[in-house]
């Protein structure tokens, strides 16, 4: 094994002179440090000899029967686990500041809002994409170079011990929790098991006397660090940050801090905590108030993450990215805002709720029909075995697709599309752009 301090301190200097990290032949730049991982569908130890032949400065392998490939193959334990601890090395050497954000909702744009606002003074690191698992931030670690000057990583999770693995390989020094929601409820074991496993992060920070940042407004976060002191935001008098927050549905979204007034073009009222701990983070590294305001307004939510798409007179509210009941009841409900009656939901299947899979998607549902829209769609198995007079079902996407192009659509003015992303429900977008 690769964990005794002399052999990682002779990976790291093997490291310091790649051309960087990489785990797929497919993208792998000459002169990489090639790691062969594992998973249930892929053996990266089978691409072994192609990494050499494309020029990788060295390979990490876990199959003693390469071993004599080529001088430069390190056999060891676990690949995954020798990446791990590269990447704590690397972290604890740099010694770069680093905020981790976890959550149920909220944990990507809020990472995206925190690093455009730190971005204005900083020479800035943030997890890129959904990089936010046991080899995502290992990865994302391993971008850090002597001119960042803080780091933001991004932590997910679907069961306990997950967030505590994760916080003993990047150490942070700031933690946020976005909120404790009905995210991967199976494999958390319930919404109890969801707050004790995002709370790892906490627990982390207090025993190693690092700096929290909470919203008061949330009991949850007020009760799981209440005798430790923290920075927090909020419209409560004990906060350390007094915000006040607004929706502004013409413009987008207002949070007010010391008589500023920040706008994001954002939508829904569950993005004004995401703006607050931007723009709080902004004042705690004392970023230039107008440098804030600048990072708040230059954020445009992409990547099917509550993207607004304007096509024609039709405006589309793309939330296909991922969905649990707590994002999907907020998303509803931001869209009852701004929707008409003659606006179309359509609500895609939620993943990984377990034996809470079939109560929570009534329950979204009778939710949604107590709105005032008359258009409602539910794809795929889940919802198809909700109860509902109302709302029309479809078995999966393709049937929807079906019956959607028979639809005149430009009678709809705005349209929601919410669901989890294996629903794949952002091809609909350009059936939507040939039928307006």
């Amino acid at each position: 094994m690769l964990f005794c301090s002399m052999q990682i301190q002779k990976l790291h200097q093997l490291y310091r002179s790649s051309t960087g990290i990489s785990t797929d032949t497919r993208s792998l730049e000459k002169g990489a440090l090639f790691f062969a991982l594992k998973g249930e569908n892929f053996n990266g130890n089978l691409f072994a000899e192609k990494a050499l032949v494309q020029g990788a400065i060295a390979i990490v392998v876990d199959d003693i029967n390469l071993k004599n490939l080529a001088p430069n193959v390190i056999v060891v334990e676990d690949v995954l686990k020798t990446l791990q601890e590269l990447a704590r090395f690397h972290r604890k050497k740099l010694n770069t500041p680093i905020i981790a954000l976890t959550g149920s909702n909220g944990k990507t744009t809020t990472k995206e809002l925190i690093r455009e606002v730190l971005s204005k003074k900083y020479k800035v690191l943030a997890t890129k994409g959904n990089l936010n698992n046991h080899i995502g931030v290992p990865l994302t670690l391993l971008e850090l170079k002597e001119e960042h000057q803080i780091a933001i990583i991004e932590m997910g999770a679907n069961h306990q011990g997950e967030i505590k693995m994760l916080c003993e390989i990047a150490l942070p020094n700031w933690g946020y929790i976005t909120n404790f929601g009905k995210a991967h409820l199976e494999g958390f074991g319930g919404v109890e098991g969801v707050i004790k496993g995002k709370s790892e992060l906490y627990k982390h920070l207090i025993e190693r006397g690092q700096k929290i940042l909470i919203n008061i407004d949330d009991p949850i976060q007020k009760r799981l660090t209440e005798n430790y002191p923290v920075s927090s935001f909020g419209n409560g008098q004990n906060s350390t940050f007094k915000i006040t927050k607004e929706e502004n549905t013409s413009t987008g979204l207002k949070v007010s801090f010391n008589e500023q007034t920040y706008t994001s073009p954002l939508h829904g009222a569950y993005n004004l905590n995401n703006i607050a701990a931007a723009v709080i983070f902004g004042h705690i590294n004392e970023v230039p108030t107008k440098e804030i305001q600048s990072g708040i307004q230059q954020y445009v939510a992409t990547n099917n993450r509550s993207q607004k798409i304007k096509i024609k007179n039709t405006s589309i509210i793309l939330d296909a990215y991922n969905a649990n009941p707590t994002s999907m009841e907020h998303a509803i409900k931001a869209f009852e805002k701004i929707g008409t009656l003659k606006s179309m939901v359509i609500l895609g299947d939620m993943m990984e709720l377990g034996q809470e899979s079939e109560k929570e998607h009534q329950n979204i549902l009778d939710y949604c029909l107590k709105t005032k829209f008359k258009y409602i769609h539910l794809i795929g198995a889940q919802f198809s075995e909700t109860a509902t007079s109302r709302a029309l079902k479809h078995k999966d996407l393709e049937a929807f697709k079906k019956y959607i192009r028979s639809l005149s659509l430009e009678e709809f003015d705005h349209v929601l599309i919410k669901g989890s992303r294996s629903m794949k429900l952002e091809t609909l977008l350009p059936l939507f752009e040939s039928k307006l």
